[in-house]
């Protein structure tokens, strides 16, 4: 009897687990039909699924792309250019809606209204065209020299207009400013340290020689070798393949006039970075996409600018800085609304090289002597 007793109080107590786990399900049920009646209860019905004002036929109809665009392309040419930075047979090569978007600097809600385009439409298409401009393009023009005849050719261009020899380029930094990505702490943050110069190819292929500059050779009307360089400012580390200007504090006469020469010829980078700025003005705001996006952004605006610069030079010309025929400098237009931030901080440890102290002490030199100085230098300097 007890045993069955047993079994008897044992079946009893799975029956009322069996109810109670009937009982929570049961209560569960209700409770989710009851979560549902109260979302559609306050869920807003979808009067349509595409806004009006978005379809084709309206786009078509209202669009810039289809109106504005089309009249400047056939009444006012230079207008056109103005709006697209670019002349419509170069437009035409190009996908409108990323090259609207470099040039104004618009954001992706203004343009939603201006092209009658969704803007989370344009936010999915917009870093694929942009990867297809670069793929399309990169290599015809974003092209490193890659031999030292190529090198030379650009130290003997820079020797020609800018009295500078052996220089085969200009070095800067500028800052783009982007929206901090979530959850990112201080990773964004702008602290100047130049970790992106430091962790560069370049850099790397200027210390260990690869980059391929001629090997040293006498500069004009002497016989002492020098080695061919980079010009910087004094956020760069002073080496033997990068000359920079001489500190102003106690600088002297021949000083200053070496560090007139070294900064003529550095004028390049800054008129680079400034057309580049004011043709595609998404650098003059702060960037609202991904980092992975606004890089692809950055590379796009760069193949675009040497496109132009190379397909129509006679139309950039107006914004570079220039020079009189007394060799004073005329600001080029681009410096009027200027903005973009620059890198200031030293890149490394502030140790120049003994060697390249040594160089830039022999330019000094050489640039305040009848070999290697130009007429009006002195008046440059002591008119400053």
């Amino acid at each position: 009897m007890e045993t069955q007793d047993h079994v008897h109080v044992v079946m009893l107590l799975q029956s009322i687990t069996q109810i109670q786990n009937l009982n929570d399900q049961a209560m569960m049920l209700l409770l989710r039909e009851r979560r549902r009646r109260i979302r559609r209860t306050f869920r807003r019905r979808r009067s349509f699924w595409i806004r009006p004002w978005l379809a084709t036929d309206r786009r078509l109809q209202f669009g810039h792309y289809d109106q504005l665009m089309n009249e400047l392309r056939i009444e006012d040419e230079p207008s056109f250019f103005n709006f697209l930075r670019m002349p419509p047979v170069m437009f035409d090569e190009l996908p409108y809606r990323v090259d609207i978007h470099l040039a104004t600097g618009e954001k992706y809600s203004t343009l939603e209204y201006d092209f009658r385009v969704a803007r989370n439409s344009i936010s999915k298409f917009l870093p694929e065209v942009c990867r297809a401009i670069v793929d399309e393009y990169k290599d015809e023009v974003i092209s490193c020299p890659t031999d030292q005849n190529d090198w030379r050719a650009i130290a003997d261009e820079f020797q020609k207009r800018w009295n500078v020899p052996h220089a085969c380029g200009a070095l800067d930094g500028e800052h783009v400013a982007i929206r901090c990505p979530p959850k990112t702490g201080s990773l964004y943050h702008n602290y100047k340290d130049a970790q992106i110069y430091n962790a560069s190819e370049l850099k790397e292929c200027l210390e260990d020689g690869t980059i391929g500059f001629p090997e040293p050779d006498p500069l004009p009307n002497d016989d002492q070798n020098m080695p061919y360089f980079l010009l910087g400012d004094d956020a760069f580390g002073l080496r033997t393949y990068l000359m920079k200007p001489f500190s102003i504090r106690g600088m002297s006469k021949e000083q200053a006039i070496t560090n007139y020469r070294i900064s003529r010829g550095r004028r390049v980078v800054e008129n680079a970075f400034g057309i580049l700025a004011q043709r595609w003005q998404i650098f003059l705001s702060t960037m609202g996409q991904v980092p992975d996006t606004v890089s692809v952004i950055i590379e796009t605006c760069v193949c675009l600018h040497n496109l132009m610069r190379m397909r129509y030079p006679n139309l950039q010309n107006v914004q570079l800085d220039m020079e009189d025929d007394l060799h004073n400098l005329v600001p080029g237009l681009w410096r009027a609304n200027a903005n973009m931030h620059e890198v200031n901080s030293v890149v490394g440890p502030n140790r120049d090289t003994v060697a390249a102290k040594k160089q830039r002490e022999y330019l000094k030199l050489y640039f305040n002597s009848p070999a290697g100085s130009v007429p009006w230098q002195e008046r440059m300097v002591t008119s400053q």
